[in-house]
């Protein structure tokens, strides 16, 4: 009797899926035409839509502004007497600062290398700096340059 049953069951089922196969065979077959057109109709919809945004996209122009920093600095007069450092050793300390060589200090000065090498070890004595790094850093800290 379950033989039956399962028998009749499956039957049932395979005509059923038969049935919706021819089904769908017919509403393609039948409405073939439709289906094309609004395929091709979503593929120009998607396509637009993808140039329109190609097209009419906003291209970033990025602007670069200096802007000067109000200069507020004021030179610390009474460390510069304290030290002793003369107005050329501040001149040449200045330029370090901006990062200049020996070489293009002295050719910005108009003077020999060895002049600058003798004003700024003289300057470093006076910051008791080893290097430049240091003779910068102690200025700064000092009011002596910006």
């Amino acid at each position: 009797m379950k033989k039956h049953i399962l028998t009749y069951g499956l039957c049932g089922g395979v005509l059923i899926v038969l049935l919706k196969l021819v089904e769908y065979r017919f509403l393609v077959v039948e409405h073939s035409i439709e289906i094309y057109g609004g395929l091709i109709a979503l593929l120009f919809a998607v396509l637009g839509i993808w140039l329109g945004l190609k097209l009419t996209k906003n291209k970033e122009t990025i602007i670069v502004r200096e802007v000067p920093a109000p200069q507020s600095f004021t030179l610390n007069e009474t460390r510069l007497r304290e030290l002793g450092i003369t107005r050329r050793e501040l001149e040449i300390l200045g330029l370090i600062a901006g990062g200049l060589s020996n070489r293009e200090i002295a050719e910005k000065l108009f003077v020999s290398e060895n002049t600058i090498k003798t004003h700024s070890s003289r300057l470093f004595d006076k910051l008791s700096a080893r290097r430049r790094t240091q003779a910068v850093q102690m200025g700064k800290e000092l009011g002596l340059i910006p």
